[in-house]
């Protein structure tokens, strides 16, 4: 039996057991796969433990990303490129850590949504781990402007400074989102939903041929979906496809498998749709 978890705070919510037990299944590995809440001044601490007990690899989420990084003795490209993890191997007794969140937001969305994101000017709200793992494959994907926003403005300066590309990233003030002229491809990758923060987006962001993304799934991203219906944009994604994405390329970090992911999918939209999940 191999050992897996979820590091995150708050992370009762998560599909991510649900997801690994079902991509288990598939392969037929037996492996075990729990969620961990670890407040941030306790994640260290916990993450060893877990590793002390046997574990074998853990995925990271809000608001570990960036500290998952420091505790790795060896990083991948994009993990170093990103500046966050979300991924952890054990490997003899170290960490490595590598990012899948934005191979599985681009898989997601140029795969299963069959979207081109060539060329198109990007908004991402947010300069957060979930913000920093996904801008490069965004980059990568061919995106023409990529214009980051935090409320707190030297957080989206450092982002749009690490990212390295002047000409393509630029920073801007939240205050400045109705000056900002409209986008072709909106990401939300902030956490205003649980924090309870209204995101007051001005329509004028958007436009009929504008795909909208949130990150989050279920209640975290109600507020901003419907403000993309609202403002008429031509799609508007929440983040299921991406977290199922995501978890296939940690798992076949893991196990050297890549499993199905559309019979997963449907499994999880169909439950969210009809309220069955917890």
């Amino acid at each position: 039996m191999q050992h897996y978890a979820l590091f995150g705070h708050p992370v009762a919510h998560s599909l991510s057991p649900r997801i690994h037990a079902m991509f288990a299944k598939q392969a037929g590995v037996a492996m075990e796969y729990t969620a961990i809440d670890a407040a941030p001044d306790a994640f260290a601490d916990a993450l060893s433990a877990f590793a002390s007990n046997g574990g074998n690899g853990a995925n990271v989420t809000l608001p570990h990303k960036a500290a998952a990084l420091a505790l790795c003795s060896d990083v991948s490209a994009r993990a170093r490129r990103c500046g966050a993890v979300n991924t952890l191997t054990r490997i003899d007794g170290d960490w490595r850590g590598d990012n899948t969140d934005g191979a599985g937001l681009v898989r997601d969305l140029t795969g299963r949504e069959q979207h081109d994101l060539r060329e198109r000017r990007a908004l991402l709200l947010g300069a957060g781990g979930a913000a920093a793992g996904i801008a490069p494959a965004l980059l990568d994907a061919g995106i023409r402007e990529l214009v980051v926003v935090n409320r707190t403005p030297g957080r989206a300066d450092a982002l749009a400074d690490a990212l390295g590309m002047p000409g393509r990233v630029h920073s801007r003030y939240w205050n400045d989102l109705r000056n900002l002229g409209n986008f072709d491809l909106i990401v939300n990758a902030t956490s205003a939903a649980r924090s309870r923060e209204g995101l007051n987006l001005p329509f004028a962001l958007a436009y009929r041929n504008t795909l909208a993304v949130d990150l989050g799934y279920g209640e975290a991203a109600i507020d901003f979906l419907a403000w993309a219906r609202s403002a008429h944009c031509a799609d508007a994604i929440d983040g299921v496809g991406m977290l199922v994405e995501q978890a296939a390329e940690s798992f076949e970090i893991w196990h050297g498998v890549r499993p199905q992911t559309e019979p997963v999918y449907a499994t999880l939209r169909s439950e969210l749709l009809h309220g069955a999940t917890d």
